[in-house]
């Protein structure tokens, strides 16, 4: 029979909303055999669970910070290191311009000592070249003048002691003339 059938045949009308007490006693039974099955064996398990993800979570955030803090520690050395770096490649770049600046200043020392020599080697050069040249026009003009004293005085002035004297006088008297024409100038 059918359940309206047999509502109509008691003349009773059960409420839809409330169970058989039977019905009611096994489910709650049952509820309670699957929620103590669930309490003891994946209740345990489920936290056990959660609390390796909780641990790792943690523990992976413990290890950031860990890692984040030594690698500020290695940017703080690296910073140090580099700007240690740049203050000693500055410090070797101004002992390189000083030594440049001493080794110029040595060379042009040495170039000007080297000058002051040549200078004084030309003009000892010179000096000699003017001795020898003076001493070779002297020579040259006494014994021209020898020559012309002879043709003039007519008789030969070979000589060579007397050749020397009157060239040597002559020559003396030529420079006396000339030092006094450059004074009154």
């Amino acid at each position: 029979m059918s359940p309206l059938l047999t509502i109509a045949a008691t003349g009773e009308a059960e409420n839809p909303l409330v169970p058989p007490i039977p019905e009611l006693v096994i489910g709650l039974i049952a509820f309670v055999i699957v929620f103590g099955f669930l309490a003891k064996k994946l209740l345990p398990n489920i936290n056990k669970v959660l609390e390796e993800r909780r641990e790792a979570i943690e523990g992976g955030i413990e290890k950031a910070e860990a890692a984040q803090t030594e690698a500020q520690s290695v940017l703080e050395q690296y910073k140090a290191q580099l700007a240690e770096a740049r203050h000693e490649a500055a410090r070797l770049r101004q002992e390189a311009q000083e030594q440049g600046a001493a080794l110029i200043a040595e060379m042009r020392a040495e170039g000007q000592r080297q000058r002051e020599e040549i200078i004084a080697a030309g003009h000892s050069q010179i000096e000699a070249d003017r001795k020898a040249a003076a001493s070779s026009l002297r020579q040259d003009v006494g014994k021209l003048a020898t020559e012309l004293a002879g043709k003039l005085v007519g008789e030969s002035l070979e000589d060579h002691a007397r050749q020397s004297r009157v060239i040597d006088r002559f020559l003396d008297e030529l420079d006396e003339k000339a030092t006094k024409a450059e004074a009154t100038r």
